[in-house]
């Protein structure tokens, strides 16, 4: 009988230390390793192009994970009151979990996301995809992981257009002493004084004010970002010259990204890319024929509100002005001081990689 004893307290002890790990641990245990809620930064309201994409980002997000990864997209710079500047240090620190920034806003810290600034240099939808999906595209996105972001998709603010309030541009000496605000980037402040303007860097809210006080004339941003704003209140005439592009890139942070499991990874992955064409297909929606458009209608059930921007612009009261082949050129040469002087500060060979991938 004692030997029996023995050998139950012996079971019941080795019981004790196997059974527990076989045990599974809470539900909320299992998933301490993801947060509540990841925070994203981005520079514009929810009612923008580059918003809309951002909510389905989010959305996807949450739907391909299963819910076990949430996106909150936070508006307007809120995250950095107002310094956009910082959302790549801020997200490769950690501070913040991901943005959906425009490279302009990233380019102090990667100087080769000025190429997409360089002025007429890229100009059209086909060559800004064969840069974003060539050898430049990925150049950049190494460069970001270099320093602690995990890129994920492009998505697109549109080419930046000019709007001003006294005279139709369509050729270089039309700029002549006009006051056009521009954002801080020190290229766009060289382009516009080669042109013979006189730039100037203020936030929206005071450019409206001066705007409507007649001390700035005009000022230069894409299609999907001058219908919510209203343009058309304050400025009469719109060129519709594509100088520059205006890119969107969805990242993460690489430390983040790295601890995810493999699952939720491609989850997140196929989330940006998905939300990438949506919101591409939003800035480019009536600028690129019906292509964006039946994108938005046959894989996204999405319709526009203003599926013909122009024409809104013109019932708006606006003049659109559309550059000749001849006027165009007349852009380009007389802003190469400034491509010449930004080639070594971009770096050459990434100048030289983009050249290639449009088949310049």
């Amino acid at each position: 009988m004692r030997a029996a004893y023995t050998r139950f307290f012996v079971f019941l002890c080795a019981a004790a230390m196997v059974f527990p790990l076989c045990i599974p641990a809470p539900l909320h245990a299992q998933q301490a390793k993801f947060k509540e809620e990841y925070k994203l930064t981005l520079n514009v309201g929810p009612t923008f192009y580059w918003g809309l994409g951002a909510a389905k980002f989010a959305e996807l997000v949450k739907e391909k994970t299963k819910g076990r990864i949430n996106v909150k997209p936070y508006y307007s710079s809120s995250l950095l009151k107002g310094a956009q500047l910082q959302s790549p240090q801020m997200v490769a620190r950690g501070i913040i979990d991901c943005a959906m920034e425009s490279t302009i806003n990233s380019s102090t810290v990667i100087p080769a996301m000025n190429i997409f600034s360089f002025p007429f240099f890229i100009n059209n939808f086909e060559n800004l995809d064969k840069i974003e999906h060539g050898r430049t595209g990925k150049a950049i996105f190494a460069e970001m992981e270099k320093i602690g972001l995990k890129p994920l998709a492009w998505g697109e603010n549109g080419f930046r257009q000019l709007t001003n309030s006294k005279v139709p541009v369509e050729k270089p000496e039309d700029l002549k002493g006009l006051r056009i605000r521009v954002v801080g980037s020190p290229i766009f402040i060289d382009t516009f004084r080669q042109l013979g303007a006189d730039p100037v860097n203020m936030n929206w809210g005071d450019a409206v004010t001066a705007f409507q006080q007649g001390v700035v004339d005009g000022q230069e941003n894409p299609v999907g970002v001058l219908i919510p704003v209203q343009i058309y209140q304050y400025h009469k005439y719109l060129t519709l010259w594509n100088y520059l592009a205006d890119p969107l890139i969805i990242y993460w942070n690489m430390d983040q990204w790295k601890a995810f499991p493999d699952d939720i990874k491609k989850a997140i992955q196929e989330a940006a890319d998905e939300a990438g064409r949506f919101e591409k297909a939003l800035a480019r929606a009536g600028l690129d024929g019906d292509k964006s458009l039946n994108i938005l209608k046959n894989e996204f059930k999405y319709t526009m509100e203003v599926p013909e921007p122009l024409k809104f612009f013109q019932e708006k009261g606006m003049v659109v002005s559309n550059l000749t082949p001849a006027n165009l050129e007349a852009f380009k040469e007389a802003v190469k001081p400034v491509s010449e002087k930004w080639i070594p500060q971009v770096g050459k060979q990434v100048y030289d990689m983009a050249v290639a991938d449009m088949g310049k």
